[in-house]
């Protein structure tokens, strides 16, 4: 093969490899775009236990129609959902109060957001072994919520009963410690809260959420010794996003199907004597 031959051989090779590499490249940037486009289309709802998973089951074929598919990251405990969705990892998360996401907010320097109140749950305060708060002996041990937040709420509603007085029964940061009078002379002990079912074998008066209480056999209507009641909206259970993505589309999308029609009779049937919706 001559010189010019071998030249032209070499320039053959050379355009071929450059056009190959060149249809390579644009395969891979197709699937890597496409790949993209259709991760975008994911909404990932972080949660841990029912109704609140319950309800974003029900929304996922209202989201599909929509064209984007939900995908619930189910976590062990309320602080792994907010830490998933300050990290990213997660778009919204659905378990929380305002208060309490406040709360982790301070604590943690994050950023995240109420974007809509979804219900109302019905606290309550339950006990083993006595039918009345009447019935409670003198020096009843009772156990609350050791986050602060909930601790409050218990508190105010043990306020409401007469049982204690408190410094301030307007305030959403009370501690047993602001007790001014307390009648039995109650002892108080904090637990957390996804240990109050525990705490119900071991204490004379518990506070709980529904959403605890249920798993075993306990209903606010039914077995509560005092309710809230009314409910108070300054507690409902909401959908949070980050403060940079609560305007998204994403976002946008789960607040439209968690305040539809379909969530509305799920909380009213489903959920009645449990929660109240928080949307109009």
């Amino acid at each position: 093969m001559n010189i010019k031959r071998l030249a032209s051989f070499f320039a053959a090779t050379a355009l071929t490899t450059l056009l190959l590499t060149a249809c390579a490249s644009k395969t891979s940037s197709s699937k890597e775009s496409s790949s993209t486009k259709k991760e975008d289309k994911v909404i990932k709802v972080a949660s841990h236990t029912a109704p609140m998973t319950d309800m974003l089951d029900l929304i996922k074929d209202d989201v599909k129609k929509d064209g984007y598919t939900l995908e619930v990251v189910k976590v062990s405990d309320n602080v792994q959902a907010n830490v998933a969705l300050n990290n990213k990892e997660v778009d919204a998360n659905f378990f929380q109060h305002k208060l309490f996401m406040e709360e982790f907010n301070k604590g943690n320097n994050a950023n995240l957001v109420q974007v809509q109140p979804i219900y109302n749950a019905i606290v309550a305060f339950y006990s083993k072994n006595y039918k009345s708060l009447d019935d409670l002996p003198e020096g009843a041990n009772v156990a609350i919520p050791s986050d602060t937040t909930n601790k409050t709420r218990a508190l105010r509603l043990l306020a409401s009963s007469g049982l204690i007085t408190l410094d301030d029964d307007k305030s959403y940061s009370v501690t047993p410690k602001d007790i001014t009078e307390n009648k039995k002379n109650l002892k108080f002990t904090e637990v957390s809260l996804l240990n109050l079912n525990q705490a119900y074998d071991e204490a004379d008066l518990v506070f709980n959420y529904p959403a605890y209480a249920s798993k075993i056999g306990l209903t606010p209507s039914e077995n509560g010794l005092l309710l809230e009641n009314p409910v108070d909206p300054t507690f409902a259970v909401s959908l949070v996003a980050r403060e940079d993505n609560k305007d998204s589309d994403k976002v946008k999308e789960i607040k439209k199907v968690l305040t539809s029609d379909k969530i509305k009779d799920f909380i009213d049937n489903k959920l009645k004597g449990h929660a109240v919706v928080a949307f109009k």
